[in-house]
């Protein structure tokens, strides 16, 4: 792994003032400098920099449901979920968290990536991640990947990490 330069990371606090998330700069700093960091990595790097993550505006309620739909029982799901709204065309994941992280871990949960393919993730006490597909050798898209960190972050920011 390469290190960002001076200039870099003034770049990268720029991005930060400017609203980008962790996911938004890892994914920059591969395409605009070709160094590759893994999340946890960045997260410390802009820990490092003094740079405050700016916090995205809450998203609206839901509108009321049809009535006909407003009826019909619903099942309380066993643990959080969030899911990524789809632009058309686009791929969509959804995350959900675990109410009791499994063992060595300080968060876990599920993912379903576009292709309905499923893996168990989770960040470990020493804030590494890991992904623990369903289907041995399963790797998901890189776009499946960015929606996912994105969710992540956005579970982990909820919970206060």
């Amino acid at each position: 792994m390469s290190k960002p330069t001076p200039e870099q990371l003034q770049q990268v606090a720029r991005w930060v003032a400017d609203g980008a998330s962790l996911a938004e700069v890892q994914s920059r700093l591969a395409a605009d400098f070709g160094i590759s960091m893994t999340y946890m990595d960045v997260r410390f790097l802009v820990d490092d920099l003094g740079a405050t993550l700016v916090d995205k505006p809450e998203p609206k309620p839901a509108e009321p449901l049809p009535e006909a739909v407003a009826e019909a029982p619903a099942e309380a799901p066993a643990a959080d979920s969030l899911a990524e709204p789809a632009a058309p065309g686009a791929a969509k994941v959804s995350v959900t968290v675990d109410t009791l992280a499994r063992p060595g871990a300080v968060i876990s949960g599920k993912v379903t990536f576009s292709d309905a393919q499923v893996a168990d993730w989770y960040v470990d006490e020493m804030g590494r991640p890991g992904l623990l597909p369903a289907t041995p050798g399963y790797r998901p898209s890189n776009e499946d990947i960015r929606q996912f960190q994105m969710l992540l972050e956005a579970e982990f920011q909820k919970r206060g990490y």
